[in-house]
């Protein structure tokens, strides 16, 4: 199938996999849907969400776009979830290895015959606290990015999910649990990028 706009060469490729597909006004209800989708066997793989909106641009052009036009569009981009406790751990990461890496430093920079387990001690102190910081800031922009991630959506009529099905008792499942967590206008189509 190919569905190119006027004065484009896009060619889109689809392959016929039903797919479940839902929109929800928050990212909590998106949240539980999800891990209940995986909780009865759906892979990671299979749930997919709208991509960003600098990909979206990139691929469909800079027209404002709500989220009832790409339910059942070929074309829009797709992302996968992540979910909460990947960004805390992301944000850890962050800020635990600007720690580790400044107090590191410093610590090796002591390290004499002369110096003593005091100096060493204020030395990781000293190197690892500016590091640290740098690494919160930067642990609180991939936050604050993944939080406007779902914000945008929202602002567009909602956060899209698409579960790919492999028969029509996982289209059941699948759509049960999408309008169990307060998903709208859940439906399958019948094809999935």
């Amino acid at each position: 199938m190919t569905s190119p706009e006027p004065g484009q060469n896009e060619h889109v490729t689809v392959i016929k996999v039903p797919e479940a597909v839902g929109v929800f006004d928050s990212f909590e209800d998106l949240q539980t849907a999800f891990y209940d989708l995986r909780s009865v066997g759906f892979h990671h793989s299979d749930i997919s969400l709208l991509a960003r909106q600098e990909v979206l641009e990139e691929k469909l052009g800079s027209a404002f776009w709500q989220a009832p036009e790409l339910e059942d569009d070929p074309r829009a981009p797709r992302a996968v979830f992540v979910s909460e406790e990947a960004m805390g751990e992301l944000e850890g990461a962050i800020a635990g290895g600007f720690f580790f890496v400044g107090s590191s430093i410093a610590m090796l920079a002591m390290l004499t015959p002369a110096s003593s387990l005091i100096a060493s001690i204020a030395a990781v102190a000293i190197g690892g606290s500016p590091a640290a910081v740098i690494g919160t800031i930067l642990a609180n922009r991939v936050s604050k990015r993944h939080r406007d991630y779902y914000e945008n959506q929202i602002r567009h009529g909602g956060i899209l999910m698409w579960v790919r099905t492999r028969d029509k008792e996982r289209e059941h499942l699948a759509t049960t649990i999408l309008e169990g967590h307060s998903g709208r206008d859940v439906h399958v189509h019948d094809w999935s990028e």
